[in-house]
């Protein structure tokens, strides 16, 4: 933050600190005293300015911002489209783009990492990266049999960085309130720090990943790249061709939208069933469209290097609590919310205030398909960061299990990338099929 004036940090900061409403509130008023005209537009490019501020800020930061930019992207469709403008451009960038390492210092990493010989491994090594991302960068290269594949090398000291730079972002977590109204950005700080020792880890992502490309060999709806070689922070994959997922938002057609949506969902339930694993890095930078040359159309998934290990698949609590909700059972999804531990012992709600409560999150599970937009979500973020709706109120008195944290932020970001998609989805369908405890013979 060393290029920002200190008093127009402050004043960003303690108007970013307000409840959404109000800071609009403060930007309107203070637009009408400027220039006693059109306070729209003074507004609007107030926003702009801190959204320039807010992303000069994360650029100094590198890794770590990329990390805090991709977690908080698939939420910006919560927001109401006068503040997402400004936001949204700066946070997309952040998916995919990041400064390269030189060749000649991609050169002496592979040398130390995989032997001095590495260059014989391979038939062809592109030295430009595919891409750069927080941790490490892609490049494109022909295995020595022939095989196109992905070789990811993790930056020299990208875990130092990683976590002072995580440090950082804590200390001013207060300037990025107005991106996910409702949403405390501390705990999300906090969990990514305690998740880079685990992504830093080659060797664990290519264990999430052979695991996730057996799982899914040769299925008709998901396509997993498997590994070919695994080094000291050098991981070697199959090369995917596909449609970034961020193409598919911006530019795809509604068959392209709906098909990526149905997939996602499809994923984030049947993964846990099926590996075991959940797939815990949820932004549209790591999902594919793939389509072959019948234009049958699948998911391909890539990064595993965060996953939550969830050896019986979802935890059954979750799908027993839903489908209570659906029935409209206030007392048995209450009892049921108290015994996992949403609900501490000194707290007493009201099981009736509750299942409100509830009840509008779930929408997209009580019909047969759902659309998923910015408006729907728009509309949940505001109910829940209203600090004058009940609730508001409530949901400061539900408690979120630790061993739910994960699940919850991997759900939370699904739900955003298919409001992002503006996708049709039969989300009940694939909650039947794979959510243990649904089900009523569950």
């Amino acid at each position: 933050m060393s290029d920002l004036p200190r008093k127009a940090v402050t004043r960003t900061v303690k108007l970013a600190a307000l409840p959404l409403g109000f800071a609009g509130r403060a930007t309107w008023g203070l637009g009408k005293r400027i220039v006693g005209g059109s306070a729209e537009i003074v507004a609007r490019e107030l926003q702009q300015r801190t959204a320039e501020q807010l992303f000069r800020t994360l650029g100094e930061l590198k890794g770590g911002a990329m990390k805090l930019g991709q977690a908080l992207s698939v939420f910006e469709s919560a927001l109401p489209e006068e503040v997402a403008g400004p936001y949204r451009a700066a946070l997309t960038k952040l998916q995919e783009a990041a400064p390269p390492l030189p060749a000649g210092t991609v050169h002496q990493v592979l040398a130390e990492r995989i032997g001095p010989d590495w260059r014989e491994l391979f038939s062809e090594f592109e030295d430009k990266p595919a891409a750069a991302a927080s941790i490490g960068q892609v490049h494109r290269a022909v295995w020595h049999d022939g095989r196109e594949v992905a070789v990811k090398v993790q930056y020299p000291g990208a875990g130092e960085a990683l976590l002072s730079d995580l440090k950082q972002l804590g200390r001013f977590a207060g300037l990025l309130g107005p991106l996910v109204p409702g949403m405390d950005i501390k705990p999300l700080i906090t969990e990514l720090r305690e998740r880079i020792s685990e992504e830093l880890d080659y060797a664990l992502e290519a264990e999430a990943q052979r695991i996730h490309a057996e799982a899914f060999a040769n299925d008709p709806d998901v396509v997993v790249p498997g590994v070919v070689h695994q080094g000291d922070q050098v991981l070697v994959t199959e090369w995917l061709e596909g449609v970034p997922l961020s193409e598919v938002i911006a530019d795809g057609t509604e068959e392209e939208r709906d098909r990526a949506g149905q997939l996602l969902a499809r994923f984030l339930f049947s993964g846990p069933a099926r590996t075991g694993l959940l797939h815990a890095d949820t932004h549209p930078g790591n999902f594919r469209l793939v389509v072959d040359a019948d234009g049958h159309m699948r998911l391909g998934v890539l990064d595993f290097g965060t996953v939550d290990r969830l050896p019986g698949g979802l935890p059954a609590p979750i799908g027993r609590s839903l489908r209570m909700t659906l029935e409209g059972d206030a007392e048995g999804v209450y009892g049921h919310l108290c015994d996992e531990g949403f609900v501490k012992d000194s707290v007493e709600l009201d099981p009736e205030a509750v299942l409100d409560y509830l009840q509008p999150i779930i929408e997209p599970a009580a019909v047969e398909e759902f659309t998923f937009t910015r408006e729907w979500i728009r509309g949940q973020a505001a109910r829940i960061a209203d600090p004058r709706s009940p609730a508001h109120q409530l949901g400061r008195m539900i408690n979120l299990p630790p061993s739910y944290l994960l699940i919850h932020r991997v759900t939370l970001s699904t739900i955003g990338v298919l409001c992002q998609l503006g996708a049709t989805v039969r989300l009940r369908e694939e909650l039947e099929e794979w959510l243990p405890g649904f089900r009523p013979e569950d």
